[in-house]
């Protein structure tokens, strides 16, 4: 069965919702063990990094060698290093916070935001392959792994006295870009079969240079925390490559 582009839409609207789940707990409760959320990255960093290579990667260099591939993680790469240096020593002011309470609190929402669009990049090229298979393992890896994005997004918000359910309200609308690019890589790759193990290679190195700077350093804030990071990204790493055997082959 092939893939539509209803089904990346519903896809990519489970994935921005998964993370309001994360900013759910912070309206039962003022805190979170952040043990917990980092542990949530470790493993959703895993599912991530094993989803890019056996899922984009692979797949692209089978069909159209390394070189095309090779070219769209850099350019994939190379967009996620723009967005962050953009975003930094920037100064951020919000109404009720504080000034190093509203920079942070803006600045975690703004590179979520931003980290995103590969995100659903990913979502719409994985879907526009015409394989629901693996339209479905992309979708699944990214909506596990927005559910710690939004433990990220809320706890420094839920410190500033923001409530509950804005947290969830602002945890989704952090990953609204996720269903903003999934139509238009959807579409591209349809149209131009051509661009496939290009965009394969974007989605792929975007998703690649988030994990490695921003969600394996986020699961690690001491130095006896790295086994039980490690340890929980290979898990997620192990999880994603059986969950191929269900959902692809």
């Amino acid at each position: 069965m092939s893939a539509t582009l209803t089904d990346t839409i519903i896809a990519a609207t489970i994935t921005v919702l998964a993370c309001g789940l994360g900013g759910l707990p912070f309206v039962f409760v003022s805190d979170f063990p952040h043990q917990l959320a980092r542990l949530g990255w470790a493993i959703s960093g895993g599912l991530m990094l094993s989803a890019s290579i056996f899922n984009l990667i692979m797949p692209g260099v089978v069909d159209a060698g390394i070189t095309p591939v090779a070219i769209g993680i850099f350019l994939g790469a190379g967009v996620m290093v723009l967005a962050s240096m953009w975003l930094n020593g920037r100064e951020f002011h919000v109404s009720g916070m504080t000034d190093a309470g509203a920079r942070r609190s803006v600045l975690v929402l703004a590179t979520l935001f931003i980290h995103s669009f590969p995100e659903g990049l990913a979502v719409g090229v994985a879907f526009g392959s015409g394989e629901v298979g693996l339209g479905l393992i992309m979708a699944v890896a990214i909506a596990i792994h927005n559910i710690p994005e939004g433990v990220a997004v809320s706890l420094p918000l839920r410190a500033e006295g923001v409530s509950g359910w804005r947290c969830v309200g602002w945890a989704i609308v952090s990953s609204v870009p996720q269903l903003l690019a999934c139509i238009p890589a959807y579409l591209a790759v349809v149209a131009f079969r051509p661009i496939l193990p290009y965009a394969f290679g974007v989605a792929a190195g975007a998703m690649i240079l988030l994990v490695i700077s921003e969600m394996i350093p986020e699961s690690v804030e001491k130095e006896s925390q790295r086994l039980s990071s490690g340890v929980a990204g290979m898990s997620g790493f192990l999880a994603m490559m059986m969950l191929q055997n269900v959902l692809v082959f």
